[in-house]
């Protein structure tokens, strides 16, 4: 739709108006967003401009960081697939280099970009995780096939059927339960088997299932047959569900009143889907799964997060002891991740460049540069300015 008319701004400018829709690539057809866009003479554009008032700045959107640990999982599948000057070219190019880094954080871009780059240079679309490369293509073959499907379970049992035929080193199946609905990997033969593989894989299975679907959809549960990681605290920033290790089989759980859900997608939307993968399902957006996540939001959305415990408890109905009992389960405290997302907000903004050392540190609460230096340092094993260096 496009419609033009003429609108009086305020201060008596005659200018056109033009309303259009736009389309995100994540919704439904039905969905859109409505926009419009002021015309006016040049001469009037700086009227124009001090009759408006200030719009704030936007801001990134502060997503969690993984672990590097995280990233050595994926890294150590790439240096079988790629030669060590491919590999470091890789890094080079998102700010990362090829030494390990203990302490180190990877953000959500750096994941994309990588991912995008082993693609692109090594032809491989599964990224050397599994014995047969993936060839370039082939996502894109098995997005047209799911996309006809006439309900989620359909596209899903096409997702299970591509994959058999695509490789040998599992099996995969749907099943379908009473309550339930699931994707289910089994490993097969005696070959090895890349834990970042099984990983990746049911993340594409719920990324695509979402996007049919127009909406990151809810899960159950999600199953890895591999021992419980160093760095399973990264899991549920990619998966918004309960994560089990050392199962028999991996899997995805989905409930079964998603069965049925229709699912339209055009080649167009396809095309955006495939050209941003892995950007819009590699890291879940829900936050109802983990308690952590949780709290991490009330923090975030608290002045200069100043959300104490005790805030935090009140406003998810626990007391303070539950609230610290059910941080531990999951491994972690109220000042971890009071911690974690101070560091994920520095790590933003020293990668945007504009603002000053002195002025993350108090957006991020604390007294004085030198104090941020050090914890920042304590967090990622780098100073602020060598970061800001090493991203620049």
């Amino acid at each position: 739709m496009l419609d033009i008319e003429n609108h009086i701004l305020d201060g008596g400018i005659e200018c056109h108006c033009v309303t259009f829709l736009l389309r995100l690539p994540f919704l439904p057809d039905r969905q859109r967003l409505k926009a419009r866009l002021y015309l006016q003479p040049t001469q009037n554009l700086q009227k124009v401009t001090k009759s408006l008032p200030d719009q704030p700045e936007q801001s990134a959107p502060i997503l969690p960081t993984v672990s590097r640990a995280f990233l050595e999982d994926w890294l150590s599948a790439l240096r079988a697939h790629c030669t060590g000057d491919q590999l470091q070219g890789f890094l080079e190019q998102i700010g990362l280099n090829t030494a390990a880094q203990p302490r180190g954080r990877v953000t959500h871009d750096q994941i994309v970009r990588l991912y995008q780059l082993v693609v692109s240079g090594t032809g491989d679309e599964m990224t050397g995780l599994w014995s047969r490369p993936v060839r370039t293509g082939a996502l894109k073959l098995l997005c047209s096939s799911v996309r006809g499907a006439s309900s989620l379970s359909a596209a899903l049992y096409r997702f299970t059927s591509f994959w058999n035929l695509v490789l040998d080193d599992c099996q995969l199946s749907l099943d379908a339960g009473e309550d339930s609905l699931k994707i289910v990997l089994r490993p097969q033969g005696v070959g090895l088997q890349y834990r970042f593989g099984h990983v990746l894989l049911l993340k594409l299975a719920h990324g695509i299932a979402s996007w049919l679907a127009g909406r990151e959809l809810p899960l159950r549960e999600v199953s890895f047959v591999f021992d419980r990681p160093e760095f399973a605290e990264d899991y549920p920033i990619l998966f918004p569900a309960p994560v089990r290790f050392s199962q028999s089989v991996s899997s995805l759980t989905f409930e079964s009143r998603l069965e049925g859900l229709p699912v339209a997608r055009s080649e167009a939307e396809m095309q955006e889907f495939l050209i941003r993968a892995p950007r819009d399902w590699i890291f879940t957006s829900s936050r109802e799964h983990a308690v952590m996540l949780r709290v991490r939001e009330l923090l975030l959305s608290s002045e200069r997060l100043g959300c104490k415990l005790e805030d935090a408890a009140q406003a998810l109905n626990l007391t303070p002891r539950t609230l610290i009992r059910r941080l531990d389960a999951e491994n972690t405290s109220f000042q971890d991740i009071k911690d974690g997302l101070r560091r994920d907000i520095a790590i933003r903004d020293l990668s945007e460049a504009d603002k000053s050392i002195e002025a993350i540190s108090q957006d991020v609460g604390f007294a004085s540069a030198a104090n941020f230096h050090r914890a920042f340092k304590r967090w990622t094993g780098a100073t602020p300015g060598a970061y800001r260096r090493s991203r620049a």
